[in-house]
């Protein structure tokens, strides 16, 4: 079963992964692709993106496509798809890097069993790579939402919202009617 957290900056999708790595599952868990490309390649990320760092994005959720089993990831094509429009929109990416980003979305959306939905509870928190641009988490909120509301299924997402225990409390709920529970 293919998982994954999506939102905005600053949602929490990076603390609930941590929180269910705390949980002992049974899967395979894939931290934060932006902060990962950011970290291995030294290029921008966000509002400063451009070809180079949204294709490498785009490819470390491709590549990510195919870990096998059951697997809990921190960000979803979908983030991919409305950080590359948000860049293409604002002339900071190219038309065939838009395209590809669209390309990919459709390949990868089916491979994802479960969306994990984060909304924007909480406030902006500079950690020293995210955005804190409040109008751009803005764009990204409305766009992803609307993605979600046009290209997701219904009993494919899960929207968590409130505290971390709640969102916590919702995750656990969910996983377990899976059947995905801690081995110990």
């Amino acid at each position: 079963m293919v998982i994954s957290f999506t939102g905005a900056q600053s949602t929490g999708k990076s603390t609930l992964l941590n929180e269910c790595k705390k949980l002992n599952l049974p899967v395979t868990y894939v931290d934060e692709v932006t902060r990962y490309v950011k970290r291995t390649y030294n290029v921008p990320i966000n509002e400063y993106a451009g070809d180079v760092t949204q294709l490498l994005i785009l490819n470390q959720h491709l590549t990510n496509s195919f870990i096998a089993g059951d697997v809990i990831m921190d960000r979803c094509i979908i983030d991919g798809l409305v950080y590359t429009q948000w860049l293409y929109n604002n002339g900071k990416v190219s038309a065939w890097v838009h395209d590809y980003a669209w390309h990919l979305f459709g390949i990868l959306l089916q491979k994802v069993d479960l969306i994990f939905h984060c909304s924007a509870d909480f406030d902006l928190v500079d950690d020293g790579e995210r955005s804190t641009d409040e109008n751009f988490r803005n764009d990204i909120i409305a766009s992803m939402q609307a993605k979600i509301n046009c290209y997701c299924k219904p009993e494919q997402l899960v929207k968590l919202s409130g505290t971390i225990e709640e969102r916590m409390q919702t995750i656990k709920q969910t996983l377990k009617q899976y059947g995905i529970n801690p081995t110990r």
